[in-house]
C-alpha cells in the first residue's frame, strides 16, 4: 500500500516552498494581490460604478417611482432641473433630511452638477435610515449629454 505524503511541501518535492522563498515571487505575488483587490474593492464596497446612467436613473423613476432629489443651490435648480425633482440644497441636507420621502423603503435618486455632492450626500442619506440611495453619475451634465427632459 502506497502512503500518502507527509506535508504539503514533500507533494511537490520542495518546489512549492523554494518558489515562496524567492524574492522575486514574493513581489509578484504581493502585486497580485494588491491588484487584485483594489480591482474588486468597488464592488465589495457597494460603489460599483459610481452611481445610475442616465437610462439606468430613467428606468428607477418610471418602474419604481424614486424620489428625485436635487441638491444643487436654487438659483441653479431654478435653471433647469429634472421632471419631479424636490430641490433640497446640499448644506441643507443633515438638518431636512426626514423631509426626503415619507417611507424610508422607497428608492431616492439624488442629483447634483457633477455628480460629485451626490456621491457625498448619498453617505449621509443612508445613515439616516433610507433604504435605498443612488446616485446619478455625472449629475444633470451627463443627463443633458444624454438628451433627457429638463424642467425650468
Amino acid at each position: 500500500m502506497v502512503g500518502l505524503p507527509v506535508s504539503f511541501s514533500s507533494l511537490f518535492g520542495g518546489y512549492f516552498v523554494t518558489f515562496l522563498t524567492d524574492y522575486t515571487n514574493l513581489v509578484l505575488i504581493a502585486a497580485l494581490v494588491v491588484s487584485g483587490g483594489l480591482l474588486l474593492w468597488p464592488t465589495l464596497s457597494g460603489r460599483g460604478r459610481g452611481g445610475l446612467s442616465a437610462a439606468e436613473a430613467t428606468q428607477l423613476i418610471n418602474r419604481r417611482n424614486a424620489v428625485i432629489v436635487d441638491l444643487r443651490p436654487a438659483a441653479d435648480y431654478a435653471g433647469g432641473h429634472l421632471p419631479s425633482a424636490r430641490h433640497l440644497e446640499f448644506a441643507e441636507l443633515q438638518a431636512k433630511i426626514g423631509q426626503i420621502a415619507k417611507n424610508k423603503g422607497n428608492p431616492v435618486l439624488l442629483v447634483c452638477q457633477n455628480g460629485l455632492q451626490s456621491n457625498k450626500a448619498s453617505r449621509v442619506v443612508r445613515e439616516a435610515g433610507y433604504a435605498e440611495v443612488h446616485v446619478l453619475q455625472g449629475g444633470l451634465n451627463a443627463w443633458q449629454q444624454a438628451g433627457m427632459p429638463v424642467v425650468k
